[in-house]
């Protein structure tokens, strides 16, 4: 009787295939949500207080971000004197003032870009309760990111958006994000590198260092200089004036 037998090297790669798979989305973001802080950690953040300052051309500008997870986040940049503002809230959409496109009053944020923004509500990002909060995670093997061999995630938001998360797979945490976002009806791609991962207060972990990718071929490094946990937070801050 003849017995069909597999080739070891097919057998091989089978096994590898099936082992990488193994190594699925949900236990490369538990291991990612552990990183960060887990569970517990990241649930008992409620608010906070972001103070960074952004590399614009060489000039300092320093910025300020106060968010209510899963609510409301308001984000203010002082760049030379002037004043940028943008908040984007679950309930009533978004709004901005940008003197520098000539915006001195409050203006209504297009919905394509309050979609975009409120998954950075969330305290643990998009990854964090994935399933849950109805987002959809997919494994696209590995990739070599800023010099690691990063495991990629592809994102898509229960409210459309599309992300590409590069994750460290010696740290587990998030490397390199890649979102698709619209520019004036223009579809196109901004990335950005995170670095200087930190403990907080609070006991999470967050960069406390980021690189954002223009798509205009502009850079802006940004550095954290302080967090505060849990501050309380009034929220007509976050009410369009």
């Amino acid at each position: 009787m003849k017995f069909l037998r597999m080739p070891v090297a097919a057998l091989a790669a089978l096994t590898l295939s099936i082992s990488t798979q193994a190594q699925s989305v949900d236990e490369i973001v538990n291991k990612h949500v552990e990183a960060i802080g887990g569970k517990d950690k990241i649930n008992a953040l409620k608010s906070a207080i972001i103070e960074s300052e952004i590399d614009v051309m060489g000039n300092a500008a320093p910025s300020t971000t106060t968010i209510i997870f899963g609510k409301a986040q308001l984000s203010e940049i002082n760049f030379n004197g002037t004043k940028i503002v943008n908040c984007v809230t679950v309930d009533k959409g978004g709004w901005a003032i940008n003197p520098m496109a000539g915006s001195t009053s409050a203006e209504p944020m297009p919905d394509a870009q309050v979609k975009a923004s409120l998954p950075q509500l969330s305290a643990g990002g998009t990854l964090f309760d994935y399933a849950a909060n109805g987002h959809k995670v997919e494994l696209a093997g590995q990739e070599e990111v800023n010099g690691v061999k990063a495991w990629k995630l592809l994102v898509t938001t229960k409210e459309g958006g599309n992300f590409v998360h590069y994750i460290d797979p010696a740290t587990y945490y998030i490397v390199r994000s890649v979102a698709k976002i619209d520019m004036g009806g223009t579809p196109m791609e901004q990335g950005v590198n995170f670095t200087d991962y930190k403990k907080t207060e609070a006991g999470n972990v967050m960069p406390f260092a980021y690189a954002i990718e223009i798509p205009t071929g502009m850079t802006l490094n940004v550095t954290v200089k302080k967090v505060t946990i849990n501050p309380t937070i009034d929220p007509k801050i976050f009410d369009k004036p």
